[in-house]
């Protein structure tokens, strides 16, 4: 087997078992499925749909991309403009506090498994408040570091967004292990075509459309009974 420690980088931090705690997130799901709107596997199919066309498509994953080729040039300045523009576009709370947590622990993770000046930097400006720290732009950071190519790295974040979100629906509703990998095969051609698009955005590509979800993110906050914490 030749070597590709670039896709051994990706592997590790698009897996479901990273700790970067989005286990505890359903991103507007929750409120979909209390409002019977979500409630089998063709709703939860439309629901990951609309995500990662209207929001992780177009602007996390192209950040994503986009931060790995800061990461290769070592460009800290360039990323803290780049997480800045990520976080002036999420306007809901629950979702901006969300990406928050998850890009910091993911965040202290990667700068503690290794001695990378840049990764260390960019801890740094989170300890200086200059920097919020999204989860995409510290996965983009991460695996640039690890030599991953920006269409890859965009690939594997909404790989592991869809994943998150149909873990999310096979705990909210009433589906088996077999309609969640069907969902996730459904997304392949999706999630090719965004990270193509994804690996040639600039900054001033980005942009996110789902007031449906942002609704459903804002009006999480007040449901009686809350499994998930977005």
């Amino acid at each position: 087997m030749t070597g590709d420690p670039a896709l051994l980088t990706l592997l590790q931090f698009a897996d479901g078992l990273f700790p970067a705690g989005g286990f505890a997130h359903s991103f507007g799901l929750e409120t979909y499925v209390q409002d019977g709107r979500v409630r089998d596997r063709s709703g939860l199919e439309a629901f990951v749909a609309a995500h990662l066309d209207g929001s992780a498509g177009p602007a996390d994953a192209a950040a994503a991309a986009i931060a790995v080729r800061l990461a290769r040039e070592a460009d800290a300045e360039g990323w803290i403009a780049l997480d800045a523009r990520l976080d002036a576009m999420k306007s809901v709370p629950e979702f901006r506090t969300a990406s928050r947590q998850m890009g910091r622990q993911a965040l202290r993770i990667a700068s503690s498994l290794g001695d990378d000046p840049f990764l260390a930097r960019l801890a740094r400006s989170v300890d200086e408040e200059l920097a919020a720290s999204h989860h995409a732009t510290v996965f983009g950071a991460a695996v640039g570091r690890g030599g991953a190519e920006p269409e890859r790295a965009a690939a594997a974040y909404l790989y592991s967004t869809a994943a998150l979100l149909v873990g999310a629906g096979l705990r909210l509703i009433a589906l088996g292990q077999l309609d969640g990998q069907r969902v996730l095969a459904a997304m392949r051609g999706r999630i090719e075509r965004l990270a193509a698009a994804a690996a040639t955005a600039t900054p001033d590509d980005l942009w996110s459309f789902g007031p449906a979800l942002e609704i459903a993110g804002i009006r999480h906050a007040t449901l009686d009974m809350r499994l998930f914490r977005s």
